[in-house]
């Protein structure tokens, strides 16, 4: 969990720089959920989506919450594909 001093996200092992206020990193994660939304158009995409909750979640326990549980579910699919995988090697 982050540090309310420390305005950095750390994404798959890298640290990213939030702005230091916090109307600026909710106005960001909005942002980038809507931009996620609207992905089917050039230059925005899907992967804004996940990016801006991650945002968020910084600032808002509903959020934080969501993408702990999305965390979770995405670590058992992942764990089932890989033992069912591995049961059909052998």
């Amino acid at each position: 969990m982050q540090d309310k001093s420390d305005h950095h996200l750390k994404l798959f092992g890298r640290s990213i720089r939030l702005p230091r206020r916090r109307f600026m990193r909710v106005l960001l994660g909005v942002a980038l959920i809507l931009g996620g939304i609207l992905g089917f158009l050039p230059i925005l995409g899907f992967w804004m989506l996940p990016l801006g909750i991650f945002v968020l979640s910084h600032d808002s326990k509903a959020a934080r919450r969501f993408s702990r549980k999305m965390a979770v579910k995405i670590g058992r699919i992942k764990a089932n594909f890989r033992a069912n995988r591995d049961s059909k090697q052998k």
